[in-house]
């Protein structure tokens, strides 16, 4: 008998319905990081779909995935891709799996992945500037990037100070409920 559980799980977690995908790789077709992932969209899909979860979270792609959403808008049965990367990356942190290629090819991802959503959940929204300052501080890795990002700050794509939102309690509070709904 095929065990539903981990589709199951990830589809309560994403709340989309995995199985209505039929592969039809128009979301890895359009996807910007599929050359660097060892499935692609399309194929972790399946990989949940048949279950897959020590072979899925051990690969390094729910790290690639730049969240951009190009896969979803492509999806013919509208299945928020994006979403159910998160909640396989929140599957991943919660069981403490740590997957084997990220270790080697992406030690900061989860540190990232972790530090996006902090400085969302205490600003109500992104600051870019917190985000890679907090970034470079944990990795250590201070004067990689620098002058890239100097020019970035000099043409106003990343400002300085934040813009923090008056609904800030109430971003805060859905963090915090999730939190306690996935206990």
């Amino acid at each position: 008998m095929f065990d539903t559980t981990f589709i199951d799980q990830v589809n309560t977690l994403s709340e989309q319905t995995i199985q209505d995908c039929y592969h039809c790789h128009k979301c890895t077709a359009g996807c910007p990081v599929a050359s660097e992932m060892d499935y692609g969209p399309d194929r972790v899909l399946r990989m949940v779909q048949l279950g897959e979860k020590e072979r899925l979270l051990s690969s390094h792609d729910i790290w690639l995935c730049a969240s951009c959403e190009t896969c979803g808008a492509r999806c013919p049965n509208e299945i928020d891709i994006a979403r159910v990367i998160d909640a396989l990356r929140q599957f991943a942190l919660d069981t403490r799996l740590r997957p084997v290629p990220m270790v080697i090819a992406e030690p900061d991802a989860v540190k990232f992945n972790r530090l996006f959503l902090f400085v969302v959940q205490n600003m109500g929204r992104m600051h870019e500037a917190t985000l890679l300052a907090s970034y470079k501080l944990w990795t250590r890795n201070l004067l990689a990037d620098m002058d890239s990002g100097a020019i970035m700050i000099m043409k106003g794509k990343v400002p300085l100070l934040p813009h923090v939102i008056k609904a800030r309690k109430d971003v805060k509070r859905i963090f915090e409920t999730t939190r306690m709904e996935n206990r």
